[in-house]
This record gives structure tokens, C-alpha cells and sequence, in this order.
């Protein structure tokens, strides 16, 4: 079998490994970009019908390409529809001609032995590289806390597995897990007529908009998007926000008034009953107060740059306590409550399972240093936290790969001395 050979090998083509793409084209260093499916597929079929960027078309895009370009129609302050986002992705990787192979799987990864580089069995064939860029991001494997029994009579699928509300048996539904993707869903399912339960854990609650700006621009000029490392106890803390219906603000409070019940964290399945821990309130009172800190400090900066951003009082609206509030619901019987469908909101975990290297934590999670990995040669792109809070966004996640580029360059130029110098052996 012949074997190919590359600089750099990037596997997977969606946000993250054509950031990498376009800064290594500009660099100029031969490389292939490997996607087993379509470029920015999760964008297309790993995500609910309905769903839009969580970011404005102004901030949420790569810097060398607006929305506008894709679909004339997307306005600066809108938030892009999952398919536009896609498209905006396969016309990027046009735009500079970005070396991307689709269709191809990568089966194996292993460093070659006794020489420089690594071997990369694919479903294409052998690829042989000096180095390797895992591009493949953070939604790998969808997680489902192993609380509810399979055969427990209920529908249970991800978020991930999430359509649309026709897609699910009749009845009520509970969402388990209350970030962006979970209360989304609830609040579309309400929308839809469905009688919808809320388990909601630890969040913060940033306002969708205030004093006409978007948060986004917010974390911006206070510096937020460059935090290194998320604040002590805040590791698993999810962040409630969604362009929905044009941009608004999470209300749990709201949603409670307005027919959702909301529940503490889902903890214990026993004989058909589900417990929830006593933290609803709690929880709620944190992400109000995460709200309100950051209305605090955009005040703080208008009054102290003199800007003429208009007051808005209304941000700080409180709404009355529904009872499932004032009286939190500890247990609930599924079936007696008509519950069919439990939606797991819980995230994902990473699955790198196909390298055979020594770059990994006990957890299986990537030993990095802003994605520079222990492990020379590899480098990892597309991970929350990466170098910043911002590392998630496209536009994060493209200057992490300029990062990342430079590091490349770096080691090359190493190798172009050793091999331009090397020492010469005396002839026998």
C-alpha cells in the first residue's frame, strides 16, 4: 500500500480545523485537512432543527469573512441559522483554498518509530506527517448520566439526538441540564404546546443584550473574553444564553411564570421516581447574581468612558416566584406525572481514543499547554478554555490556531537548520 506523506495533518474540518487551514496556508505549510464527513457537519445534523448561532453575525465569525457574504440577508446584529453557519464554513475553506478532504475517517494514530513523524491509518489509506494537529473540538461523545434504567419505560435520548418537538412520543417532557442547549429546547417545546420540567444545576445567566449592546460586546470591552482559567468552583458551571427568537435574555424565573417547571439537579431514580436535590433556589439566586454582577460592571464602565448608552431598568426586572419555586419539588413520579420523554441537556466528553500516544491525563483529557501538547509534534485546537474564555468562539478558536501556526513555524525552523547544517562524517 503507498503511503502518503505531509508537513502537517489536521483531522477535522469544522470551526477549529479551518482556522488552522487558513493560517497555515498563509504560512505556507503543506498540510491536509481530514473531516469524515461534510465540513462543519455537527453544524448540519448534530443539532436541533430550529437552532442559531449563539452569537451576533458581527462578533460570532472567523475575522476574514462576514456572514453578509454567505447570505446577503444576515444583518450584523442577527444571530445565523445552523445552516447558514455550515454554509459559512464550506464557503471559508473556498475562500482560501483550503486543502480539505471530506468522506475520510481517521482509524489510527501512532508516532513511527525510529524516525521523526506519525502514522495515520485512515479510511482512505496511510498518512504519514511530521505533525499533527487533533481538530476534532469538544463535542465528541454525548454524555448520559447513568441515572434512569434503559428499560425504565421512558423515551431517554441527548440533546445531541434532539430534532424537533415532533419528533417525540406524546406527553410531557423533562430537559435535564439547564445551559444553552437545554433551556432552548425547553422553551421551544413549551412553545409547542408541551408541558415541560427543568432541572436546572449551577449557571450563569448573562443578559442577552443591556443598554443596547449585546453581552458579547459587554465581555468585550471589560475584558471578559480574555479570562485564562474560569474562576474557582465555576469549572462546571454552564452559561444560559441563546439568540432564540432574535436574542433574549434567560429568565428561569420567567419561564416558571409562564408554565415551565423548573426542578433542582436530577440525582436518584428509584421504583419509577425521580429525586432532585434541594439546590433550585440556590442555583437560581447565583445565576441572578451573575446576571446582576455583570449589569454592575457595564455601569461602572458607561459612567466612567462617558457613554451615551441609554439606561435600561428593565434588565433588572425581578418576577415573582412561581410555587415551584416557593416549594421545590423534591421527587417526581414519571408516569404519574405523564411524562414520556427525558431530554439529557449534559453535555459531552472528549473521545481521543484513536491516538496511541502519551498525551493524555488519566481522564483521557489532553496534557496542553495552549494547546502545545507534551507530546512534541501534537497540538490540539478547538478546546473550552483553550487559552481564554473565548477559545469556543470561532473567532477564539482562529487565534488560538494563530497560536498554534506560530509554534509550527517555530519547530520547522529548527529542523530547516539541522537539515541545512548537518555534520559532515570524513570518507573511510
Amino acid at each position: 500500500m503507498s503511503v502518503e506523506t505531509i508537513d502537517t495533518l489536521i483531522i477535522g474540518a469544522g470551526q477549529a480545523g479551518l482556522a488552522m487551514s487558513e493560517h497555515l496556508t498563509k504560512d505556507g505549510v503543506p498540510h491536509i485537512v481530514l473531516e469524515r464527513a461534510r465540513i462543519a457537519e455537527r453544524w448540519r445534523s448534530v443539532r436541533w432543527d430550529s437552532l442559531v448561532a449563539n452569537g451576533p453575525a458581527w462578533h460570532d465569525r472567523f475575522p476574514g469573512m462576514g456572514f453578509d457574504e454567505v447570505d446577503p440577508a444576515i444583518r450584523p446584529d442577527d444571530f445565523a441559522p445552523k445552516e447558514v453557519v455550515a454554509d459559512y464554513m464550506e464557503a471559508y475553506a473556498r475562500k482560501f483554498r483550503m486543502p480539505v478532504r471530506t468522506g475520510v475517517e481517521v482509524r489510527r494514530l501512532e508516532r513511527l518509530q525510529g524516525r521523526a513523524g506519525f502514522r495515520t491509518e485512515t479510511s482512505a489509506g496511510v498518512i504519514e506527517a511530521q505533525r499533527i494537529v487533533a481538530a476534532t473540538g469538544p463535542f465528541q461523545k454525548p454524555v448520559i448520566p447513568p441515572v434512569i434504567p434503559r428499560d425504565a419505560g421512558v423515551t431517554q435520548i441527548h440533546s445531541a439526538d434532539y430534532r424537533n418537538p415532533a419528533q417525540l412520543p406524546d406527553g410531557g417532557v423533562l430537559i435535564v441540564g439547564a445551559g444553552s442547549s437545554g433551556v432552548q429546547i425547553a422553551d421551544e417545546l413549551r412553545h409547542a404546546g408541551r408541558r415541560v420540567w427543568l432541572s436546572v444545576g449551577p449557571h450563569d445567566r448573562p443578559p442577552r443584550a443591556y443598554r443596547g449592546r449585546d453581552f458579547c460586546w459587554w465581555l468585550g470591552v471589560l475584558g471578559q473574553w480574555d479570562l485564562s482559567a474560569p474562576a474557582p468552583g465555576t469549572e462546571h458551571v454552564t452559561i444560559a444564553v441563546s439568540g432564540a427568537h432574535g436574542g433574549e435574555t434567560i429568565d428561569f424565573r420567567r419561564l416558571a411564570q409562564e408554565g415551565m417547571i423548573l426542578l433542582g439537579r436530577t440525582e436518584t431514580w428509584r421504583n419509577g421516581r425521580l429525586g432532585f436535590a434541594g439546590d433550585l433556589v440556590a442555583n437560581l439566586d447565583n445565576g441572578d447574581a451573575n446576571h446582576d454582577r455583570l449589569l454592575d460592571q457595564a455601569d461602572d464602565y458607561v459612567a466612567r468612558n462617558g457613554l451615551d448608552l441609554p439606561p435600561d431598568p428593565q434588565a433588572r426586572r425581578r418576577y415573582p416566584d412561581a410555587d415551584c419555586i416557593t416549594n421545590p419539588i423534591r421527587e417526581l413520579d414519571l408516569a404519574q406525572a405523564g411524562i414520556s420523554t427525558v431530554i439529557w441537556a449534559t453535555g459531552f466528553a472528549v473521545d481521543y481514543s484513536w491516538m496511541k500516544l502519551d498525551a493524555f491525563d488519566a481522564s483521557g483529557r489532553p496534557v496542553h499547554q495552549r494547546g502545545v501538547s507534551t507530546e512534541p509534534g501534537v497540538y490540539f485546537l478547538g478546546l473550552p478554555w483553550q487559552s481564554r474564555r473565548g477559545s469556543s468562539f470561532i473567532w477564539g478558536v482562529w487565534h488560538d490556531a494563530r497560536h498554534i501556526a506560530e509554534q509550527i513555524g517555530i519547530q520547522r525552523k529548527y529542523l530547516d537548520y539541522h537539515h541545512q547544517n548537518a555534520p559532515q562524517t570524513e570518507p573511510a
